[in-house]
């Protein structure tokens, strides 16, 4: 099971919690000093000292300011490899899923899917509110935002996978001694880590219901699959598909799309569908093609060391 991979490498609570903090600092620190360095230097050049996401972009630029943001991830990304594999001595593999390996098959079919949902919905919201939208398409910029966007947004959305869904659930999992714990505590705190986001001070507290939602449905996904493959190719299609089709100025991407949104954003069916209608309807089409069973002991059953896992199924 997904959870019990961490008894594969070395799982006392101390080591999460250095764990985190090693992280922490090189996502915060280390890995926001290049962003900060670059805009301070323009500051000083220019005598602007912007405060938002959207006079950040217009001062170094949406392409520059995307690329320093997504680099964070990256520095994150190193260190949480680090983590796991000095501090616990776990190989990444058992932090990736229960399968013998990676199952890129998972990854894509997830991605491709979300990807054309996602396309879909977004063409028929500017289809049928046109007078929301202005085409923002240039070839030049657009083309190193793609760039941008297809190296590194996969990076930064794994990496928020892997220290969620992977490295705190298996974390969180152990200590609990549940999945249940997990499951709920990460959704939360995937919420938290959006609730700066500047949509969130644009529309009000109540979009946390879509992100606390995403998680919760991220963290079933990972659960039921027994691996974040699933998570992995959903967040990477869910990113991705919103960075290059639509920008806004209230937005945490500020980027070069194809559309820009000029509407006075509210919260409305965009919020509230997704994570009461559609992710419902996906969890039954993974499920199905899955062939995943026993929902209830996957979702809120113990998480047992081996050796009395084995006890318990001999008995």
């Amino acid at each position: 099971m997904y959870i019990e991979q961490a008894y594969k490498g070395l799982h006392e609570l101390w080591r999460y919690a250095v764990g985190v903090i090693i992280v922490f600092i090189g996502w915060q620190f280390i890995g926001a000093g290049p962003l900060v360095l670059v805009l301070l230097a323009k500051a000083m050049e220019t005598g602007d000292y912007p405060t938002d996401m959207a006079s950040i972009s217009n001062l170094l630029g949406s392409n520059l300011f995307f690329f320093l943001l997504l680099l964070t991830f990256v520095i994150a990304f190193l260190t949480l490899y680090l983590a796991v594999k000095f501090l616990h001595q776990q190989s990444f593999i058992t932090l990736s899923t229960s399968r013998k390996k990676i199952d890129w098959k998972r990854v894509a079919f997830v991605f491709t899917l979300w990807a054309i949902i996602s396309v879909v919905f977004i063409g028929l919201d500017i289809f049928l509110s046109s007078e929301d939208y202005v085409y923002n398409f240039q070839p030049g910029p657009f083309l190193v935002l793609l760039l941008i966007a297809v190296v590194l947004i996969p990076i930064q959305t794994s990496f928020e996978e892997y220290f969620l869904r992977g490295y705190l659930m298996q974390g969180l999992g152990i200590a609990a001694k549940n999945r249940w714990v997990p499951l709920l505590g990460t959704s939360l705190i995937f919420g938290m880590l959006h609730i700066l986001n500047p949509e969130v001070a644009k529309i009000g507290y109540g979009v946390m219901v879509f992100y606390i939602g995403t998680g919760l449905f991220l963290g079933v996904l990972t659960l039921m699959d027994e691996g974040l493959e699933l998570a992995l190719g959903f967040h990477a299609a869910n990113n991705l598909t919103a960075a290059l089709l639509v920008t806004a100025d209230w937005t945490a991407f500020q980027t070069n799309s194809i559309y820009k949104d000029i509407s006075e954003p509210e919260i409305g069916w965009e919020v509230f569908a997704p994570v009461f209608i559609i992710y419902p309807i996906l969890l039954l089409i993974l499920s199905k093609k899955y062939g995943w069973t026993n929902w209830k002991e996957r979702l809120t059953g113990k998480v047992l060391p081996p050796v009395e896992l084995e006890e318990q199924l001999n008995n």
